[in-house]
């Protein structure tokens, strides 16, 4: 089993890092130890994901979680581990995921791999982006 770790998100978002935090991570409250399964639309990679979390910060603005079963869960991915931080500044609000990815016996994942999942991300990124600021009463 080998490890290859990866940067899958680096943004900056206008909304404030505390309401992002909430809507994307605490959501219902997420505790450490929680399980949340994530169902996604037709059409997507994945049917579903099931996360396990495994630290939280919220007044850092951090999330640490592994992807157990489902999304890239499967024949040659062990699981997933996340990193997720937001980061407070005057000029709006850094956003970085960080994957470790354990793989099974010899797969490696490779840069194309990543490139191909990136824009999944980043679709999800924005709506809930789009969201909070159609919204501004949430979480505020």
């Amino acid at each position: 089993m080998g490890v290859s770790t990866h940067t899958m998100a680096d943004y900056t978002s206008s909304v404030a890092p505390a309401r992002l935090f909430q809507d994307l991570v605490q959501g219902d409250s997420s505790s450490a130890g929680s399980i949340k399964q994530l169902n996604f639309p037709e059409g997507r990679p994945f049917k579903y994901a099931k996360n396990r979390v495994d630290e939280i910060d919220a007044g850092k603005f951090y999330c640490k979680y592994t992807t157990i079963e489902g999304g890239v869960v499967g024949d040659n991915i062990e699981k997933a581990v996340y990193e997720t931080k937001f980061e407070p500044t005057n000029d709006g609000c850094p956003y970085t995921t960080v994957v470790h990815f354990h793989s099974k016996g010899e797969f490696v994942v490779t840069e194309e791999d990543v490139a191909a999942a990136k824009p999944n991300i980043k679709n999800m990124f924005n709506a809930a982006e789009e969201y909070l600021n159609a919204n501004p009463q949430l979480y505020a």
